[in-house]
């Protein structure tokens, strides 16, 4: 009982301080649950790509990526998509080319191409606050991940994370019973079980006046989907706090593989590789079709080739039988850009408990996996997040108000004139 009112007030000083960006990341996370399909819906002539008449097939993903160096010859195309969902456009990535001083420098573009003629859709860049349907989705994303800050954003949403994934435990705690001094004298075997009396903590009384209808629709709310909102808060933390997420994960024990962000740079960044584009999708394909034997897993699909010029490095990805996420292959092969010799290999599960667990975590983050009911759960998960930071800060003024009005009404006469 002592400890309650000191976990109480805890609740409420990490509750206040994170509503803000938790209204935010809620709101835009209920959208982003159905990115590509409101993505498509707003910018249909940039991402919808139907079969031509007279073919059925795609073009190479190597033509296509032709076609894009051909259209942006003061680029680098070092971002090939090997496969597309049917329907939709190739997605290209091109980053300026060395001593580009075109304004803007910096920014990298997105290509869309029409992947059954090779035809150049458009291009954005992604996340930028510009007119136009097609930038929504992007900028919503960018919204999410860093409130449009970049890094400092990224670091605020990281720390609101790790204080939110505290807090769901405090709020867990809170709502259990506490016990009552018969209970405590008996052995808990007099009155109400213990079960019994947490169940009003899951129910809302809707006609109970304003203020308790708050009060309930902030503490059932979040008891009906805790588990999901640890799971979004955790991966929030991975997303945007590694440092801290990859030092609690390793102090539970779990181990990491390393990642090609792990291997070293080059002094001078070598912007043509050795191998060119043909061999290293081959090379690609056979080291992986090694490591698949090796490893007991099945290749699935083709998803991206990619040049990394400040470590001459080729990344050739899949999806495999190992990858949580249906959409997006995240079982890796690198390989030395001049010689094809295999640098490492990554595997999203079943090889590092850290990586294993961080790979779910991220799937239902971003409700990669089965389908619409899981990206219909997010979207409300979303939604709940809002909810309780608005019922959060609601409940904390209406309480705030009370204790000024008793306060005020307990002053001596003369204090109040």
């Amino acid at each position: 009982m002592r400890l309650r009112p000191v976990i109480g007030r805890l609740h409420r000083w990490i509750g206040l301080a994170t509503a803000g960006f938790l209204l935010v990341a809620g709101l835009t996370g209920a959208l982003l649950a159905w990115y590509d399909e409101l993505d498509a819906l707003l910018a249909p002539s940039l991402l919808t790509a139907p079969p031509s008449p007279g073919a059925a097939q795609p073009l190479d993903a190597l033509a296509l990526r032709a076609r894009v160096v051909q259209a942006y010859p003061q680029r680098q195309v070092n971002h090939v998509p090997l496969s597309q969902p049917p329907g939709r456009s190739a997605v290209f990535f091109v980053a300026p080319a060395p001593g580009d001083t075109g304004k803007p420098a910096s920014p990298v573009a997105q290509v869309l191409v029409q992947p059954y003629t090779g035809q150049v859709l458009g291009d954005r860049v992604l996340g930028q606050a510009a007119l136009g349907a097609r930038y929504v989705m992007p900028f919503i994303y960018r919204l999410h991940h860093s409130l449009a800050l970049d890094l400092a954003g990224t670091l605020m949403l990281g720390a609101a994370a790790l204080l939110w994934t505290v807090d769901c435990f405090i709020g867990l705690w809170l709502t259990l019973p506490a016990a009552v001094a018969s209970q405590r004298r008996t052995g808990g075997t007099a009155g109400k079980s213990w079960l019994r009396r947490w169940m009003p903590s899951w129910w809302v009384r809707w006609h109970g006046g304003s203020y308790k209808l708050t009060f309930d629709l902030h503490r059932s709310g979040g008891l009906w989907i805790w588990a999901m909102l640890f799971v979004l808060a955790w991966s929030s933390v991975a997303f945007n706090l590694a440092p801290a997420y990859d030092t609690v994960m390793a102090r539970a024990g779990l181990s990491f593989q390393a990642t090609t962000r792990s291997l070293p740079m080059r002094a001078v960044p070598q912007d043509q590789p050795g191998l060119s584009w043909h061999q290293a999708l081959e090379t690609g394909r056979l080291l992986m079709e090694q490591q698949a034997s090796s490893g007991g897993f099945s290749v699935l699909r083709e998803d991206l080739l990619y040049y990394d010029p400040r470590r001459a490095l080729f990344s050739y990805y899949v999806r495999s039988s190992l990858d949580v996420r249906e959409r997006v292959g995240r079982t890796l092969v690198a390989f030395d850009g001049n010689t094809g010799e295999l640098r490492l290999a990554w595997l999203p599960t079943g090889a590092a408990g850290g990586d294993t667990i961080t790979s779910w975590l991220a799937g239902l983050h971003m409700a990669a996996r089965w389908g619409w009911p899981l990206q219909a759960l997010v979207s409300v998960a979303g939604l709940v997040v809002a909810m309780l930071s608005v019922t959060g800060v609601l409940v904390w003024r209406r309480k705030r108000i009370s204790r000024r009005r008793a306060k005020s009404a307990s002053a001596p006469a003369s204090m109040r004139l």
